[in-house]
């Protein structure tokens, strides 16, 4: 099916782009990669007017790092984050998310930033985000804002941007040193996406105790949580292998699972649990 007719426009900065959505409002949508728009416009879920195109604002593709954080421009793609070798040192979770994310042309194409703001619940990333305590950052004709990652995600495709904002960057603070991390995932055969996908980052004290634990969980929900029950379960402990079973098995305490035709709800709840504790047990090995 091809998408309903629309018109072009190419933002040449992050301020003209803010106009074009003011100017045009509901019947504006930003176009970055393109892998998360493009298919709901196809299957006409979305049918915008006016489409504004912000590959061409090169400010939104800079990673810098510092020793603090790692701050990632919107338009910086899955395929950068999997081999830059920075990345690799400083937040090997975002190139262990990455590498997995769809097929190589996706990753090729396909940007950070498009794939937070699109907020699909069987996408990769907002598990690493929450495992990470990121911070979203968002531009409107106000300035700028920082979004905490756990109010971002929302809903079903549903974040904390308004309107009239776009995703900027995206800001991961250091891990703990000594941290470790472990991501986990059931892909779908055929779109690659998270049937269930677990990131965990660990750190331990200098008893060999947990001192931080994080884990984010994607697709098993309509929207991408923190499994705290867990999390609260093995911090201040040195955990073993039946620790971790029995903390994983608490992963989908008072979720409603999704289920669909790849995997009913009593099925992704075991898979839930299971990664969980695969990748708990990854991270601390």
């Amino acid at each position: 099916m091809f998408p309903t007719p629309f018109t072009y426009h190419r933002a040449a900065s992050v301020a003209d782009a803010l106009q074009l959505l003011q100017q045009y409002g509901d019947s504006g949508k930003i176009l970055a990669g393109g892998h998360s728009l493009l298919p709901v416009m196809k299957l006409r879920f979305a049918q915008p007017e006016h489409i504004i195109d912000i590959t061409g604002i090169d400010e939104l593709r800079a990673i810098t790092i510092t020793d603090d954080a790692v701050t990632i421009g919107a338009l910086v793609t899955h395929h950068e984050l999997a081999t830059n070798p920075e990345i690799a040192v400083t937040v090997p979770l975002l190139g262990q998310m990455a590498r997995v994310v769809g097929d190589q042309q996706v990753r090729n194409m396909g940007t950070i930033g498009g794939a937070l703001a699109h907020a699909d619940p069987a996408a990769d990333y907002p598990a690493g985000m929450l495992a990470l305590d990121a911070t979203v950052i968002a531009t409107g004709p106000s300035g700028t804002r920082d979004i905490p990652i756990g109010e971002f995600f929302q809903g079903f495709l549903t974040t904390a941007l308004e309107p009239d904002e776009v995703l900027t960057a995206v800001r991961v603070p250091a891990p703990p040193s000594g941290a470790s991390c472990a991501y986990e995932k059931l892909p779908n055969p055929a779109s690659g996406y998270a049937t269930v996908g677990v990131a965990v980052v660990a750190s331990r004290a200098s008893d060999g105790t947990l001192a931080t634990l994080r884990i984010g969980i994607t697709g098993s929900s309509d929207v991408a949580y923190r499994a705290h029950d867990v999390e609260n379960a093995l911090i201040g402990t040195a955990p073993d292998a039946d620790s971790i079973r029995a903390a994983a098995a608490t992963a989908t305490d008072g979720v409603e699972m999704l289920a669909d035709k790849h995997a009913p709800a009593a099925y992704r709840a075991r898979v839930t649990r299971n990664l969980t504790r695969r990748a708990i047990e990854r991270a601390l090995a």
